[in-house]
């Protein structure tokens, strides 16, 4: 029987950053994934404290952008490797209102610190009214994350790549392993987890394209009107992400799809090829905290989910806190606890 502080189980963002935690402090433990594309592989990445549809900000915004810079350096110590890339995010203004809503957002304490006061004009877009920069604005390079720590955990012997399977956990023991502590970071995966099965999480499907430019962007940062626009590799580009909270299949979304190209389309003149269509299901909560903390009746069995469309910053700023509350006994903000759901998670026992 091999003794470890934690067992992690998930494919995403919670996993990662829950795992960094556990490698700066030094814990003895094993990730279970089995590298499919959850939300989290295919997503965006976008660091982005400011909501662009109204130009407001978000809760603890300021803490969790303070926090990313850090855990990043912290990442990049050990794998060698900068993810975070400082490219700002550009959000094209619809028409002179838009313009001048952002200014008078400037004018308030909770947006100064994030809205550049000076319209810009891109290049080789159409923004005839400008375009805002949002100031410590950046992305994660989502592929070369996932694969850079993946890499590192496979070398010290900490990944184990196969699907978990719940009925051989018993207590405190999986397998050959004896734990401490167990981690669920599974997204919507969770709904086969018979520990944290009723948590109330809602899937909103997301899909983003994956394009050839005619004719590639002078700006090297992010633009965005409706979705995101941003170059990854080999002269291709990303498009997305799109949001749709209604109930839909395990598949490609045409309509989606179409909202896409017209939007594309309806800034960027120069024609495009679409090479890829990809989509994800992000795990949101309908109060829009995540979901964190410790069964009510398995103490020692803990979760970390619902970070919906901000994975980079929930996910970094949340696995801390956990881990701090596992470790330290600091409490965990009631608006993310677990707790809220403790009916639900008693419900026929779970188990």
């Amino acid at each position: 029987m091999k003794e470890i502080d934690y067992i992690i189980v998930g494919d995403g963002f919670a996993a990662m950053f829950f795992a960094h935690q556990l490698i700066m402090n030094e814990k003895k433990f094993i990730l279970f994934s089995v590298r499919e594309n959850s939300a989290s592989t295919i997503s965006a990445g976008i660091v982005n404290p400011v909501v662009l549809k109204k130009f407001t900000t978000f809760w603890l915004a300021e803490e969790q952008i303070a926090n990313l810079s850090k855990i990043m350096l912290e990442i990049e110590s050990y794998t060698g490797n900068n993810f975070l890339l400082e490219e700002n995010i550009y959000r094209i203004f619809h028409d002179q209102n838009e313009q001048r809503l952002w200014q008078k957002k400037v004018e308030t304490d909770e947006l100064r610190p994030f809205l550049d006061p000076s319209p810009k004009h891109l290049s080789g877009v159409c923004n005839n009214f400008g375009a805002g920069r949002v100031s410590h604005s950046a992305r994660v390079n989502v592929t070369e994350f996932f694969a850079g720590l993946r890499k590192y955990l496979k070398e010290k012997n900490q990944l184990i790549e196969e699907k978990f399977d719940y009925d051989r956990l018993k207590g405190n023991v999986y397998a050959d392993f004896h734990f401490k502590q167990i981690v669920f970071c599974e997204g919507m995966g969770v709904r086969e987890n018979p520990y944290f099965k009723n948590i109330p999480l809602v899937p909103n499907k997301g899909h983003h394209l994956t394009v050839r430019l005619n004719k590639s962007l002078a700006t090297l940062a992010t633009v965005k009107k409706k979705h995101f626009l941003f170059a990854v590799n080999d002269g291709r580009y990303y498009y997305g992400g799109t949001y749709d909270p209604k109930p839909r299949l395990d598949e490609i979304d045409e309509d989606a799809v179409e909202q896409l190209y017209e939007g594309l389309s309806e800034f960027y003149k120069e024609g495009f090829q679409v090479e890829k269509v990809s989509y994800g299901f992000r795990p949101t909560v309908g109060d829009r905290r995540p979901i964190v903390g410790a069964h009510p009746k398995y103490s020692s069995y803990f979760v970390l989910n619902g970070l919906g469309a901000r994975g980079v910053l929930n996910g970094s700023y949340f696995a801390k806190m956990l881990f701090n509350s596992i470790e330290n006994g600091t409490d965990l903000p009631k608006e993310v606890e677990v707790r809220r759901f403790r009916d639900l998670l008693l419900t026929n026992d779970n188990k």
